[in-house]
């Protein structure tokens, strides 16, 4: 009958049609707008790219040049006034009910476009079709869902037009700011949703990716699972994408005693996994031994001390602020590490245009850390003396 469609699908048959689309859709918005158009981690065969923007045009009405434009702004501005979507700075019930209309609100603004949107398609087809008829795909997706499913085509056709406001624009962009786990403290408030990124193909891992912006593969951890980047080693392997950059390796050389330049670099260029683990080998043990030794009136300031000794500063409340002070008043060498940890950090945010003052830095702070008294801080000083550029044995 006609109110079934021309396929004539049960209705298990119909769900896995809609996850099928959807999933393309998804990883239409992962790998070809976000990691290949915004950022540029990887390459993309030409007919994939088309693919894509056609995909996408059809189920999102989304343009190429506005979801760039958007998308490098919230980076470049991230969780200031000037962020197009910061749950920070609107609310995250404003991003979750609202991210659609804020992109929208955005995609408006010429100097976003003029400024971030550099480099994205402006042939025959994006003038002529999808820009100009921005929501021609969308009807022409509503005329063939109801071709070929009948009337539960209208059902599917709604999930379609939201799943990536609710999943993308919502989800990632409210939740992704708000809730979730950190291994690596960036300088805004990005998280992990969760370690396995299936549903929103990676996007789930958030806090990677703001940390390592440019890397096509969003898992770190090996625990940690990036539908999209099994999709881009599948076009890599039937030669549809190459990719360009991903998150920088931590070579440790065993037995290495020497900073050098090498070791200077090494540890800019990984400055975010060292800080992963002084907080993991030089914070928490301490706060484990301290909170040993703590009275019991006193105890319940260290609750969640490690989490709040490595965040980032500028991410701080004034309340989480005074908790560490108190903390810090309680111990001296809590108070040493702490500042120690911020002793480290301001090295590279001072210094990393010069590699000699850079390496001279280091030194110093290494020297100092070795004077501390405190095992785990210099244990950490000469584990920094072990990395290096290239692994152990490389020419």
């Amino acid at each position: 009958m006609w109110y079934n469609g021309s396929l004539d699908l049960s209705i298990w048959q119909l769900i896995a049609v809609t996850l099928v689309m959807t999933h393309v859709t998804i990883v239409g918005v992962t790998v070809y707008l976000h990691r290949y158009s915004a950022h540029r981690a990887l390459e993309l065969h030409p007919a994939l790219k088309h693919f894509f923007r056609f995909w996408l045009w059809l189920t999102t009405a989304q343009n190429t040049r506005e979801w760039t434009a958007i998308h490098r702004k919230h980076h470049a501005k991230c969780e200031t006034v000037d962020d197009p979507h910061s749950p920070v700075i609107k609310g995250l019930g404003t991003v979750l009910r609202k991210g659609a209309e804020l992109y929208a609100e955005e995609a408006k603004n010429q100097d976003t476009l003029r400024i971030y949107g550099k480099n994205c398609p402006d042939d025959w087809v994006e003038r002529n079709v999808y820009s100009r008829f921005p929501i021609g795909g969308v009807t022409l997706m509503a005329i063939i869902d109801l071709a070929l499913f009948g009337a539960a085509g209208i059902t599917i056709w709604a999930v379609q037009m939201m799943w990536i406001p609710v999943w993308a624009a919502g989800v990632i962009n409210g939740l992704g700011h708000a809730v979730g786990y950190r291994n690596f403290e960036c300088r805004d408030a990005a998280t992990n949703l969760v370690p396995w990124g299936i549903l929103v193909g990676g996007e789930e891992l958030h806090n990677n990716h703001h940390t390592y912006p440019n890397s096509a593969k969003l898992s770190v951890r090996k625990w940690e699972f990036d539908m999209g980047w099994a999709w881009i080693q599948l076009f890599s392997f039937f030669g549809l994408a190459k990719v360009q950059r991903v998150a920088p390796i931590a070579h440790r050389v065993e037995g290495k005693r020497q900073l050098d330049m090498d070791t200077a670099m090494a540890i800019l260029n990984n400055r975010f996994q060292i800080m992963a683990q002084y907080r993991k080998l030089v914070i928490g043990p301490l706060v484990k031994q301290e909170l040993a030794k703590a009275d019991a009136s006193v105890r319940h300031q260290f609750h969640r001390a490690k989490r709040l000794l490595a965040r980032e500063p500028s991410l701080l409340h004034d309340q989480q602020q005074l908790r560490i002070d108190a903390m810090l008043a309680q111990s001296h060498s809590l108070k040493v590490i702490y500042e120690k940890r911020l002793a480290l950090q301001q090295i590279w945010a001072k210094t990393s245009s010069n590699g000699h003052e850079m390496l001279d830095a280091i030194k110093q702070w290494v020297h100092e850390a070795e004077a501390s008294g405190i095992q785990s801080l210099r244990d950490f000083a000469e584990q920094l003396k072990t990395y290096s550029l290239r692994p152990a044995g490389a020419a």
